[in-house]
């Protein structure tokens, strides 16, 4: 018996049919991993696989060590209400500021739950919310704070802890250990959408965390929690919060993800990429899962979209159309050659219609822009590509964020930007869409949309929030049918997300992406 690298027990042994008949009594029941080749049980069944298989098995030294720990638990928590009163939710933080009222409600809910999603839209504040309840945590059980945060969100978080004079130790989603202080941890997840795949060794280690003994409470922030509208992204953030649901994966797949077998070059493959019953997943998540929107929050001014459709001069659209034709013609002739799969090579034609869209977008971004950096505005630009972020900082200037820019300068060029020092920042979405505040901007520009409306909202929604000063214009360039296709596909997506999120019961329409890309290329 070992310690799986999702701190579940797997049992590794030879071909017993009386062994086997056994293992498939124990409860709470196990599963039989074929890839792996070994039995997985969920750590609450520890106690009885020992009394039963412990002379037959080895336990490896770690299990081992988790195992005395269940059998010595730490001592059980003071009752909610008391809880609630070290929270001190009326009374101002350290350095002067008070809680919102949907702040104050989210501490109260959150305290009452040991594994919990705080899905809040992004702005409502979830970083100062899961602080002041884990402050609470430590008052009342002298607990450990570990907060998991993308590396370029540390900063913050140092300042938002030191703000309630609160100790935190940071973990990057890069580099999680295997264990945690035995004294009882209370561990914070920020961006846990970085823990939707299942099969990444990230996820893997954040689980191994989430199920640890020694583990008080583990409270997941994710302003995103089913990002590209998939259930099955939400499987894994159920599973660290302990959720009956993330009890049966193959279960989960099939009544809420479509799940199936298909033929695929000769082999049979398990696909779990639909969406469906989601009212039902929606009604069955809802206690542990808490989302709100800035309108039924805040009195925020508001975010108004402007769709531009991109003009391109008659040089211009033949230059536009003769790079993309080419793409296209060097597909196809690839696909002929049989030299590529034709559904997932459409994905990476898409892939660079877009980049040179960006490009021809170019001239209409600077004439958006320079009239409004003229008048004084502060202006944030997105866009998924950083060829083009860098030509259009070579025409306008201004703060460039990009993954090339080590995160640890990342912070400061969000301060120049904030406090005035730079009217213009432009961004990747991968960079400057993830967790830092621009709510000096006025005015936000979408050079092009990316795959997941999860992304898009985030990138809007760095500078609609708290603090805000006037309504957020929201300019989205689109040219041609490839802009066309994902911004169709976002909403699309949308409405699944919506769905689960209990926003009202819209008909889903389906549609595999490389089945509407191709589409897309046949119409070409």
């Amino acid at each position: 018996m070992r310690l799986g690298a999702a701190g579940c027990i797997e049992l590794v042994l030879p071909f017993d049919a009386v062994t086997q008949a056994q293992l498939r009594a124990v409860r709470p029941r196990g599963f039989w991993r074929s890839r792996q080749g070994c039995w997985e049980f969920p750590l609450e069944a520890a106690l009885v696989l020992r009394q039963r298989f412990g002379q037959r098995f080895a336990l490896e030294p770690q299990l081992e060590q988790w195992c005395r720990w269940l059998e010595q638990p730490l001592p059980p928590l003071p009752p909610h209400r008391q809880l609630i009163e070290r929270a001190e939710l009326q009374e101002l933080l350290p350095d002067g500021r008070a809680l919102f009222a949907h702040q104050r409600a989210a501490v109260r809910w959150l305290l009452a739950r040991r594994g919990a999603v705080l899905a809040d839209a992004m702005g409502l504040g979830k970083t100062l919310t899961a602080l002041v309840a884990a402050r609470a945590m430590v008052r009342a059980a002298g607990c450990r704070v570990v907060v998991v945060a993308p590396t370029g969100l540390h900063r913050h978080w140092q300042q938002e802890a030191a703000a309630l004079q609160l100790q935190i130790t940071l973990l990057s989603w890069a580099a999680l250990p295997e264990d945690l202080p035995e004294a009882g941890t209370v561990l914070i997840a920020d961006e846990a959408h970085y823990a939707q795949n299942l099969a990444a060794a990230r996820t893997q280690a954040f689980l191994r965390l989430a199920r640890h003994p020694r583990l008080r409470a583990a409270w997941l922030l994710s302003g995103t929690p089913m990002k590209n509208g998939r259930p099955a992204q939400l499987f894994p953030l159920l599973a660290a919060i302990g959720h009956p649901l993330a009890r049966d994966q193959r279960a989960f797949e099939e009544r809420y993800c479509q799940g199936h077998w298909l033929e695929r070059d000769g082999a049979r493959h398990w696909s779990a990429q639909g969406a469906t019953h989601l009212p039902e997943l929606q009604r069955l998540v809802r206690p542990l899962l808490l989302h709100r929107r800035k309108q039924d929050c805040l009195d925020l001014p508001p975010k108004q979209r402007h769709l531009l459709p991109v003009v391109l001069s008659d040089a211009e659209g033949q230059g536009f159309q003769h790079r993309l034709q080419r793409k296209v013609e060097d597909y196809r002739s690839r696909a002929a050659a049989g030299l590529v799969r034709r559904d997932a090579e459409a994905l990476a034609v898409l892939t660079a219609l877009r980049q040179i869209g960006a490009e021809y977008k170019l001239p209409a971004a600077q004439a958006v822009l320079e009239p409004l950096l003229d008048a004084g505005e502060a202006v944030v630009v997105f866009t998924a590509f950083v060829a083009a972020a860098e030509l259009l900082q070579q025409r306008l200037g201004g703060a460039l964020m990009t993954g090339r820019l080590p995160a640890s300068e990342r912070q400061g060029v969000v301060d120049r930007f904030q406090s005035g020092r730079e009217r213009l920042l432009i961004c990747t979405y991968g960079v400057g869409g993830l967790g830092f505040t621009l709510h000096r901007a006025r005015h936000v520009l979408l050079l092009e949309r990316p795959w997941t409306p999860g992304d898009a909202e985030q990138a809007e929604d760095r500078c609609h929030r708290i603090g805000m000063q006037a309504a957020l214009q929201c300019h989205w360039l689109q040219l041609g049918v490839a802009d066309q296709l994902v911004d169709g596909l976002i909403a699309d997506k949308a409405e699944r997300i919506a769905l689960l999120l209990n926003r009202g019961p819209q008909q889903v329409r389906r549609q595999a992406l490389p089945k509407m890309v191709q589409e897309l290329l046949d119409r070409w």
